[in-house]
């Protein structure tokens, strides 16, 4: 982990807490899955965004060969003498190195690096234009969670590097820790490192503005109740034909394409802890049968609703899926 004055802490801690976690033996015990070294500008202590003091455990000149490098985001990074020395540092070290990771704007020193040239990358949705025409080379989806492009790994803002820090420790690890992972955290667990990560409601929530602000809110949290275009309409007082026509000009989508994105991207999460049934998820999220709700999910993801938890939680025995649907 990069650090440096004017470092987000969340990004860095973040992630670091994620492995430690993984580690699960405590502040005190052996690490097995990930030893991780704070890689300072210089050996002195270096200040974050907010405050925090952090001493470094080396630095970029002393620092030893890694498997993985990541560099969190912050505002101190787009200094140029700081951006300057990270950028060069990641070029000399990206041969000997299995993988590359930015979190949020950590990207302006992956980017700054020449790297990603060619490349797709993220960062969080407030910088991606900036991002976007600072380094025209990259390809800025500002959309995703994460993205991985053959060795490089980028994630949007903050509290996405817990995303990614699942994925990195599933890809390493396998999906059983990365969920136990996940649990001890209280967060969902995602879809593998390996495949484009979209939050449906992150992303219409960016786009809303004003006029659609509240029924974005009202949709995502209450999934199961019948969203129509009258009922939705009625909410922002248009009529229906004014309502659908500003809808699509607003998300680039039908209202009811909206809600069934909705809708099953909150299944995909459901559907990854493993604990209910997928009759219980299809009920919880709106959908009027199973049927429809297996033909909707199939379409989107091009994997049926069990294959895809299969995939994505760890092994469940008959016995225990068995306690798990009857309770839920």
């Amino acid at each position: 982990m990069i650090g440096y004055d004017g470092v987000a802490a969340i990004d860095l801690t973040g992630v670091m807490e994620a492995f430690a976690i993984a580690d699960g033996g405590g502040w005190r015990g052996v690490r097995t899955c990930y030893a991780t070294l704070i890689v300072g500008l210089s050996q002195a202590p270096f200040t974050a965004e907010s405050g925090v003091r952090m001493l470094p455990d080396v630095t970029l000149e002393t620092a030893p060969p890694f498997d993985t490098i990541i560099i969190p985001g912050g505002e101190g990074l787009r200094e140029d003498d700081t951006n300057a020395a990270i950028a060069g540092w990641l070029r000399t070290r990206a041969p000997d190195t299995r993988r590359i990771v930015s979190v949020c704007t950590g990207v302006y020193g992956l980017a700054a690096s020449g790297l990603l040239d060619g490349r797709r990358a993220t960062t969080h949705w407030r910088h991606a234009v900036a991002v976007a025409r600072r380094f025209p080379n990259v390809t800025i989806e500002p959309d995703a969670i994460f993205i991985k492009d053959g060795p490089f790994y980028s994630s949007a803002g903050m509290t996405a590097s817990i995303d990614l820090a699942l994925a990195l420790i599933e890809e390493d690890h396998g999906p059983t820790l990365a969920l136990s992972t996940a649990r001890q955290l209280v967060v969902y667990m995602k879809r593998s490192g390996g495949q484009l990560q979209y939050s449906e409601l992150l992303r219409f929530q960016t786009r809303a503005g004003d006029q659609f602000a509240e029924l974005v809110a009202s949709v995502a949290s209450d999934l199961a109740s019948d969203w129509s275009v009258e009922t939705m309409a009625r909410q922002v007082g248009l009529s229906s034909r004014q309502f659908a026509r500003r809808f699509k000009a607003t998300f680039d989508t039908t209202p009811a394409d909206y809600v069934e994105l909705l809708r099953l991207d909150e299944a995909r999460l459901l559907l990854s802890t493993g604990q209910r049934s997928i009759a219980r998820i299809a009920h919880m999220t709106g959908f009027q049968s199973d049927d429809g709700f297996r033909r909707a999910f199939e379409r989107r993801f091009r994997v049926p609703p069990s294959a895809y938890r299969d995939r994505f939680t760890p092994h469940l025995t008959n016995e225990n899926f068995d306690e798990i649907t009857t309770s839920a």
